[in-house]
């Protein structure tokens, strides 16, 4: 993902928490938050230590990048999301995930339908 489309910085995440709202499955749980003066979207990821070791932790990571990355053209842009990871998500494989992050996505409402 590029630079651009990522949210590193801790008052940006904090900024989504408190300001942003949030929609949930058993897996995931995103929060966003509508940024008027971007054009693009942005994602930022939490994935806990309690979900495994660094291994397991940044194959989860991977696969929400590269799910997000399929989903970019119909995630509304202009938006900050902030994605966490749950603890079925760790047993999850690629698709399972994809698949999980695009109901979430639905149940908020920020994809657009097509």
């Amino acid at each position: 993902m590029k630079k651009e489309l990522r949210i590193k910085k801790n008052k940006d995440f904090q900024t989504v928490f408190q300001q942003g709202r949030s929609f949930a499955n058993r897996q995931f749980v995103v929060y966003s938050l509508p940024k008027e003066d971007q054009e693009f979207f942005r994602i930022g990821l939490s994935v806990s230590k309690k979900l495994g070791n660094a291994v397991t932790r940044n194959k989860i990571k991977r696969y929400i990048r590269q799910s997000v990355f399929e989903l970019k053209d119909q995630l509304l842009p202009g938006y900050d999301y902030v994605i966490i990871a749950r603890k079925p998500a760790a047993e999850m494989d690629f698709f399972m995930i994809k698949k999980s992050l695009t109901h979430v996505f639905k149940v908020g409402k920020v994809l657009k339908n097509r």
